[in-house]
C-alpha cells in the first residue's frame, strides 16, 4: 500500500493524494477515494483566483474521469465528488474548541468511486453515503483498505493523459 497521505501527483492545479490511512471511507473494492488538494492552501474555493480555480477544477475532472476509465471496480459506476473540511471545525478537533471556519477549515475535495457492487452500507448504490459523527469516524474506516500501488500508477497515468488532452495541461 501506498504510504499515509501519499502525494500520487502534483501539478498547477493541485495535489491528488491518497486519504490518511486512517480516514479511508471508501474501501478500494467498493470503489476507491482520493483526495484532490488545491493549489493553494485556502478555507473556501471562492479564495482561488479565476486561474487557480479552473486549473483545479480541470484536475477535479481528470482524476474523476481517471478512476472511472481505468479501475475495474468501477465499470459502470460513477464518481461522488465532497468537498469538505468541516471535521476540523468540530469542538473535539485540535485545537479543542469553538473555531472559525475562515482560520481552521482547509478546504479540499474527496472523490469517492461509487461501485454498482459495494458491499459496504455506507456506500450502497443508489443510496446517499453515509458519514460518522466526528467521534466516530476512526472506527467507521478502520477496516476500509486504499487504492493499490497498482491501481494509483493507473489513475495517475491517465490523469495526466487527459490533463493534456482535454484541457491542454502539463504536470
Amino acid at each position: 500500500m501506498t504510504s499515509n497521505n501519499a502525494c500520487l501527483f502534483t501539478c498547477s492545479g493541485g495535489v491528488v493524494t491518497l486519504p490518511d490511512d486512517k480516514l479511508v471511507f471508501v474501501d478500494r473494492r467498493d470503489g476507491g477515494h482520493l483526495v484532490v488538494n488545491p493549489p493553494r492552501v485556502v478555507w473556501e474555493r471562492g479564495e482561488l483566483t479565476a486561474e487557480e480555480l479552473a486549473r483545479w477544477s480541470f484536475l477535479v475532472a481528470a482524476t474523476g474521469n481517471a478512476m472511472l476509465d481505468v479501475l475495474p471496480q468501477l465499470d459502470g459506476g460513477c464518481i461522488n465528488y465532497f468537498e469538505a473540511g468541516n471535521w476540523a471545525l468540530n469542538d473535539e478537533a485540535d485545537p479543542k474548541g469553538r473555531k472559525a471556519a475562515k482560520t481552521h477549515r482547509s478546504m479540499h475535495l474527496h472523490l469517492f468511486g461509487r461501485s454498482r457492487f459495494a458491499t459496504d452500507i455506507s456506500w450502497r448504490w443508489g443510496e446517499a453515503p453515509k458519514f460518522p459523527d466526528f467521534k466516530d469516524r476512526h472506527a467507521w474506516a478502520a477496516s476500509r483498505e486504499s487504492l493499490s500501488d497498482e491501481e494509483c500508477a493507473k489513475v495517475v497515468t491517465r490523469t495526466a493523459d487527459l490533463l493534456q488532452r482535454r484541457y491542454n495541461m502539463t504536470a
